[in-house]
């Protein structure tokens, strides 16, 4: 499926087609726990399990025994000051089961860089906690400056 329309002729040599269907699908963490060979996506609202189905087993050849979908509803919200009601857009998300002998583990992206950015972390902050206590010594006696930064 597709809303890009292309005209049939057109003056000159033939023009390459590209097909650009509207559909995507986007692999999302589950908040509730699921079984391992269950992973949950967000998709377009127009994609049915159907489309979900094929997607997955044609372009990306993932083998999929079962689909299921629903419709989470937006957020609404009541500006306070004006009165007026906002609504932010529905979310379809599908359900995507497979094989029994396949298990989904969502991927760690970033394995080791949590540890080494806390180490970081740590360290930049003892670092900027010696600086300062360094300013405080240095400046402590220095005469015309009032004690409000002094320990």
């Amino acid at each position: 499926m597709s809303t890009r329309w292309y005209p049939i002729y057109q003056r000159g040599n033939p023009q390459l087609r590209v097909f650009l269907p509207n559909f995507w699908l986007k692999l999302l963490r589950p908040e509730n726990e699921q079984p391992p060979n269950v992973v949950q996506f967000a998709c377009s609202m127009e994609m049915t399990r159907h489309d979900v189905r094929n997607y997955l087993e044609k372009i990306y050849k993932i083998p999929v025994v079962n689909v299921r979908t629903r419709i989470g509803m937006g957020n609404t919200k009541r500006d306070l000051v004006l009165g007026y009601i906002t609504k932010e857009e529905d979310t379809k998300y599908a359900y995507v089961t497979l094989p029994a002998t396949t298990k989904f583990e969502f991927p760690d992206m970033f394995p080791n860089d949590a540890k080494q950015k806390i180490e970081d972390d740590k360290k930049s902050l003892d670092d900027a906690k010696k600086n300062y206590k360094k300013f405080l010594d240095k400046n402590k006696d220095r005469p015309g400056t009032p004690g409000w930064f002094s320990i």
